[in-house]
């Protein structure tokens, strides 16, 4: 990628945070909208878990493919193809006319945003080549989560209560539209030196590894855990392929090396923790704010915002705390604020008072904005920029794994708890054993964010890293020709 002016490159960054901005607005509208779709689709619990894990699960399963593939053809193609493809699933989630064609829609528009995170993140790495500069400017990606949640909540509800769900997917066409045409005309391609070839039995085996074992959560309350057995089986089985065929690949779709590295297996972990605990928080949420308080759509975004806020408004101090000492102490703080949330509803019962309901929704804010930008930061700054499409796209998966187990999980434990006729009075006590997975999850934030941040972890980054470089170096005379 050529060098650019400092207002190119913020320009750049504006244009990756829009593709941003639709895919995390959509995530925080569709919440909302959650009960207006149970009643209008006659949607169970499970089919409510679905049209949020179908779309973070495709996401997931695709992102490395998507990234690895960007490096190979050019990222701003990628980019673009991703803006068209997931513009067009929106428009098809707003004509769904039923559950299933819903989930269908959602599908596609996580083909389209396989295509946009990863990516953006990748010409972000390649543009701001100075650490410090990449640090800020991954602190500015991470507030536009923050304004995605403040602003999803309430232009979601307003929109169900005024037009109806079926809108909240309007949202994406416009910003999809400016963000293509500004990407046409703004954002250089780029391409790694030596991308890695395609992996289509990995690919395969990620996809069977994933859609199993969400199945086999989601589907075990209604169907029984014998009917979900052969899936968690063949979960499995692709595990162990993963874990014993892609070592044998030259260039792998997950390259197990960069695992050697502790802050970026920590990076992994805090990931797919943070993101677990965020899918659970805003599904138990949503549907206690609605179903249980009895809120319209509007009113629960309102509650929302205490929690909103704080991500918006930690998500750059933290991108700073990062580029100027180091990703621990974000962690530190992210970890015991989203435990410390948790804990007050798994033990505290948060939810029946107002004061103790808006405690916890801002200190899971806080925790929230702290943490995705150490995330990122730690994942891609020790390895080679070659690679910087992969190891983004790493980060992404872990970030929509998380999500996908966290909705799944949580949304299992209510579904076995809570007794349809009387949903009210037993919902409390139902969520009780989710908020403790979710104390959990803060906890590891905490404890593995603070463990592999520290001198040990710096050094195995740099291992792994030098290791990485040589065996780049010495495989890429044979890729030239005379």
């Amino acid at each position: 990628m050529p060098e650019l002016s400092p207002r190119r490159r913020m320009l750049v960054l504006a244009i990756c945070c829009m593709s941003l901005l639709i895919v995390s607005l959509d995530n925080t509208v569709l919440n909302v909208a959650l009960p207006s779709m149970e009643r209008d689709l006659h949607a169970t619990t499970a089919g409510l878990q679905w049209t949020i894990d179908a779309y973070t699960l495709v996401l997931a399963t695709l992102l490395m493919l998507a990234g690895s593939t960007a490096d190979r053809i050019g990222r701003r193609k990628v980019f673009m193809a991703g803006l068209v493809v997931f513009a067009a699933g929106s428009l098809l989630c707003s004509l769904a006319p039923n559950l299933e064609l819903l989930i269908a829609a959602r599908m596609v528009q996580a083909v389209g945003g396989s295509m946009l995170n990863p990516v953006a993140m990748s010409i972000i790495t390649n543009t701001f080549t100075d650490p410090r500069e990449r640090a800020r400017a991954i602190g500015v990606w991470g507030a536009v989560v923050g304004i995605s949640m403040a602003a999803g909540p309430l232009v979601g509800g307003l929109l169900v209560e005024s037009v109806g769900w079926r809108s909240i997917f309007w949202l994406n066409l416009p910003v999809g539209l400016a963000a293509l045409l500004l990407t046409l005309r703004f954002v250089p391609e780029s391409r790694a030196p030596r991308p890695r070839r395609p992996d289509p039995v990995g690919q395969l085996l990620v996809i069977a590894l994933f859609g199993s074992l969400t199945y086999a959560i989601i589907e075990a309350p209604e169907d029984g855990v014998s009917t979900s057995e052969p899936f968690a089986a063949v979960a499995l089985a692709a595990l162990i392929g993963l874990l014993r065929y892609e070592p044998r690949r030259a260039e792998p779709l997950i390259d197990l090396r960069f695992f050697r590295s502790a802050p970026f297996s920590g990076a992994t972990v805090v990931a797919v923790s943070a993101f677990a605990g965020l899918g659970g928080f805003l599904f138990l949420s949503t549907l206690y704010l609605q179903n249980v308080r009895g809120l319209d759509a509007l009113h629960a975004g309102l509650w929302m915002l205490p929690m909103a806020v704080p991500t918006f408004l930690c998500a750059p101090l933290s991108g700073r705390l990062v580029g100027t000492r180091g990703p621990r102490l974000p962690l530190a703080i992210a970890g015991s604020a989203m435990t410390a949330s948790a804990l007050l509803f798994a033990a505290f019962d948060a939810e029946t008072s107002n004061a103790t309901l808006f405690l916890g929704y801002v200190l899971f804010g806080i925790g929230f904005g702290f943490v995705n930008a150490p995330i990122t930061n730690t994942a891609v700054s020790g390895m080679p920029r070659s690679q910087a499409g992969v190891a983004a796209a790493v980060a992404s998966t872990s970030r929509q794994l998380g999500q996908t187990l966290g909705v799944a999980v949580v949304g299992a434990v209510l579904a076995a708890g809570v007794t349809t006729s009387a949903y009210r009075e037993t919902f409390v006590s139902a969520a009780v054993p989710g908020w403790w997975i979710l104390t959990a999850c803060g906890a590891l934030v905490l404890t593995v964010g603070v463990l592999t941040t520290g001198p040990w972890g710096r050094r195995t980054a740099e291992r792994t890293a030098s290791r990485l470089a040589a065996e780049t170096d010495v495989r890429e005379p044979a890729g030239v020709t005379g």
